[in-house]
């Protein structure tokens, strides 16, 4: 087996060893997580007077564990992104979409901070509903439960 070194990291015989890998991976978690935020961090959101749509909805919460989803990548939403936990990501039931809740669209939801973005869809039996996304925290989507919730959209 040949062995080579290019900058600190070796490969033998065509393959990369460990390090590389990591790096590898570091490399491709920052780049999902630079597409999945829109708006950079210090940008102002919109208030929801902003947002010319409000409706209430049933909100539900979720996470990416073994058990919640279908599939065997639990993190791989509907539309194909791969959530990362720290992503304000929304999943909505499927007439939420037909209202104008389609992929990507920015969500003020009443209660909590920021603006939500939608990224997955829930299976056609649940109507008027969303489930919001909590990264592996399964502590923090139990706590909230299930609520009635304001949200808003479609910027003016």
């Amino acid at each position: 087996m040949t062995s080579t070194k290019y900058a600190d990291i070796e490969v033998k015989g065509g393959f990369r060893t460990q390090p590389a890998r990591r790096l590898r991976a570091a490399a491709a978690l920052l780049a999902v997580l630079a597409v999945a935020a829109p708006w950079p961090a210090t940008a102002q959101h919109p208030p929801a007077e902003a947002f010319k749509e409000t409706t209430t909805v049933t909100a539900t919460a979720y996470n990416s564990l073994e058990g919640q989803g279908g599939g065997n990548d639990h993190s791989v939403a509907a539309w194909g992104d791969t959530l990362v936990p720290g992503m304000k990501a929304i999943a909505v039931s499927r007439d939420l979409i037909g209202a104008g809740l389609d992929y990507g669209t920015p969500v003020r939801i009443e209660g909590l901070d920021g603006v939500w973005y939608v990224r997955d869809k829930m299976h056609s039996r649940w109507q008027n509903k969303i489930d919001i996304y909590m990264g592996e925290d399964l502590d923090a989507a139990r706590d909230w439960g299930r609520r009635r919730v304001v949200i808003h959209w479609g910027e003016e």
